[in-house]
């Protein structure tokens, strides 16, 4: 039964394995370039977090790789640090605050990001991988695949890189990414429902190798060949021995060197927050609704970049990118996630020419597919149907991450939601709970909430300022367990105010009773729950 089980899985896994495969090869190798960094590194890293992370981590359908949001980190570390083997150490000691982080159970810190700003993040990837991917499908591959920072390294940005599209038209590149996307789109909207044949051979493998024809077909035509850094460049080497020669020891003799320590932590901590922000998102896209245990990710993430520093590669995040291609693609089970790893290891070393015939507007067909199901246009109308609580945070997360970066974004879809919590929390104090007034009398009835916190002060201030002269007011505090200490100073300095404006104060206790507001006041600072508070 066993035996049948994994059979099964393995047909299930095995075709998603190769479309994150051929999502990670230019990915890797694109993270590798932007970081300075010799290019086989981004691929150990990609092999390192497939293999071995795939098979520590707790997700099912998380990918792990070099990541984008930590090319800039490398790029300044490898020059400051004195060369890439010394970088190599910070890598690995990035690794082992990973795994304390995990024994501190810091994973909990992502299940503290709003749903609102997770759907943003993933919706802005999506748009960003659109965006990003067009100019390479057009042949201008003056930028790095796998970059998704609005700001370039040669200068432009995401839309001026576009807008030069126009002038930078490869007619080889363009002709084979238009029929590769027709193939994708052909592929998933009608054959994949034709037959079990069309389910276990993936579109974008019938791309590739549709990609790589065209390469050989075209390859002296004048017009229409590809070549140079338009077709995806993986190293070759020419035996075992030279292959193995690629890996690079880091240089442990540089361990007291505190600069290399400080980068360690840096890399740490953004790639911890990367991987807990990609877990988040990862799990609201996985079909089977798994929760990824984000404690036992962290030290699967810390053993990956102790591993990848050791033998030349770069740091390792989980990546949402190849994750959300993995889930696209059938993925149910990290048997996919390990064999992509195994798959990258065994082209690299046995078939890099071959891989090197791949035009990269091919894989930019792919990118562009996973980039438009994560970025639905009817995603927008359904968080605008949840109203501003839920719609504000999701647009400045899209417009944050989309304009600036990953984390950045993030951080603003972070704060704009902390903001609207904050405004409901300001109203929903006593004033929403009001149960009436009655002018005519001058009686004024009002409810205070369950908690009421120093949030709530400024909204209760006004509320004091705003009661007529010469009134009452009744206070209900029959639901009220806790009152923050900021608000019972409100409260006692208004029955001084109270006296001067002629406004008498009665309150409702838990037993109905009108009590004195000032010998409440002085019950509630010793009684227990608002210690426990």
């Amino acid at each position: 039964m066993q035996k049948t089980s994994l059979i099964t899985q393995f047909k299930n896994d095995f075709p998603a394995s190769v479309v994150v495969f051929f999502v990670a090869l230019p990915l890797c190798l694109g993270v590798a370039l932007a970081s300075g960094a010799p290019l086989f590194s981004g691929v150990i890293a990609g092999i390192v977090g497939g293999i071995l992370v795939g098979a520590l981590s707790g997700s099912k359908i998380g990918v792990s790789g070099p990541a984008a949001g930590l090319a800039a980190i490398v790029l300044s570390a490898i020059s400051t640090l004195g060369g890439f083997e010394n970088f190599l150490v910070a890598v690995v000691l990035a690794g082992i605050f990973q795994i304390v982080l995990g024994f501190l159970k810091a994973g909990v810190i992502g299940y503290y990001f709003p749903s609102s700003v997770i759907k943003g993040m993933l919706t802005a990837i999506g748009i960003i991988i659109v965006l990003k991917q067009i100019p390479h499908f057009f042949g201008y591959d003056t930028d790095y695949q796998g970059d998704l920072a609005f700001m370039e390294a040669d200068g432009e940005n995401t839309f001026t890189a576009i807008f030069n599209t126009i002038n930078h038209i490869r007619p080889g590149s363009a002709l084979i990414g238009i029929i590769g996307l027709a193939v994708l789109i052909f592929w998933d909207k009608v054959l994949s429902k034709k037959g079990r044949f069309f389910q276990l051979v993936q579109g974008p493998l019938v791309a590739v190798v549709l990609g790589i024809v065209f390469f050989i077909l075209t390859k002296d035509h004048p017009v229409l060949q590809i070549t140079g850094n338009h077709l995806v460049q993986v190293p070759v080497s020419e035996d075992l021995q030279a292959f193995l020669g690629v890996f690079t020891k880091p240089n442990f003799g540089a361990i007291m060197d505190s600069e290399i320590w400080i980068v360690a932590f840096t890399i740490a901590l953004v790639a911890s927050l990367e991987t807990l922000l990609s877990v988040e998102a990862t799990d609201k896209l996985d079909p089977g609704k798994n929760v990824t245990p984000t404690n036992r990710e962290l030290f699967a993430q810390g053993a990956g970049n102790i591993v990848s520093g050791m033998i030349g590669g770069l740091p390792i995040t989980q990546v949402i990118v190849r994750s959300s291609a993995n889930i696209q693609s059938g993925g149910s089970s990290k048997l996919s996630t390990i064999m992509h790893g195994i798959l990258l290891l065994l082209c690299v070393l046995i078939i890099p020419t071959v891989l090197n015939m791949i035009p990269l507007s091919v894989l930019a067909a792919v990118l562009l597919v996973v980039g438009y199901k994560l970025a639905q246009p009817g995603t927008f109308l359904k968080m605008y149907k949840l109203g501003r609580k839920q719609f504000v945070p999701f647009m400045i997360t899209v417009i944050g991450i989309v304009f600036t970066d990953l984390l950045v974004g993030i951080g603003m879809g972070l704060f704009a939601g902390i903001i609207v919590i904050l405004f409901k929390s300001y109203k929903n104090s006593h004033f929403l709970h009001k149960e009436g007034e009655d002018i005519d009398d001058g009686v004024i009835k009002m409810a205070l909430a369950e908690e009421v916190t120093f949030f709530n002060k400024g909204a209760i201030l006004m509320e004091l300022e705003n009661l007529p002269d010469d009134s009452q007011l009744v206070l209900d505090v029959r639901n009220t367990v806790y009152l923050d200490h900021d608000i019972v100073e409100i409260l006692d300095d208004f029955t001084v105010k109270a006296k001067e404006r002629n406004i008498s104060i009665k309150l409702v206790s838990e037993s109905g009773e009108f009590l004195n507001l000032k010998s409440y006041l002085e019950f509630f600072e010793g009684n227990k729950a608002y210690k426990s508070g």
